[in-house]
């Protein structure tokens, strides 16, 4: 992993530009297994994310995951994988539902958190 990872951008070998498919609905895949589906999906330029339910995994908890930890997009099975565990992503900061996941204190924490497994 780089030094130069962008959290809230898509990499450039995941291609997910202007008519890409949209990803709601696909099952998401960590290293070591399935964790949920996306239920909200974001390609904002700066602020693209994924909010992933958990389903019944992690007690129906939902999740934000910077489009910087997609790995790659399989649009004929719908599903994404994510360079990182289960339980990196159990262990990731409580989302708040109320925001958007743009409050900047928020964003900071993901930052914060998922930047310390690219550096």
């Amino acid at each position: 992993m780089s030094s130069s990872w962008d959290a809230w951008n898509y990499r450039q070998s995941v291609d997910r530009g202007a008519g890409s498919r949209d990803l709601v609905g696909y099952r998401v895949h960590a290293t070591d297994g399935d964790i949920g589906k996306i239920d909200e999906a974001s390609n904002d330029a700066g602020s693209s994310r994924l909010v992933v339910d958990t389903g019944p995994w992690i007690f129906g908890r939902k999740v934000i995951l910077p489009a910087g930890t997609v790995e790659r997009v399989d649009d004929e099975d719908e599903k994404v994988y994510v360079d990182l565990t289960k339980d990196q992503i159990k262990n990731s900061p409580e989302w708040d539902q109320t925001t958007t996941g743009q409050d900047d204190a928020y964003r900071g924490q993901l930052d914060t958190y998922y930047g310390d497994f690219y550096r």
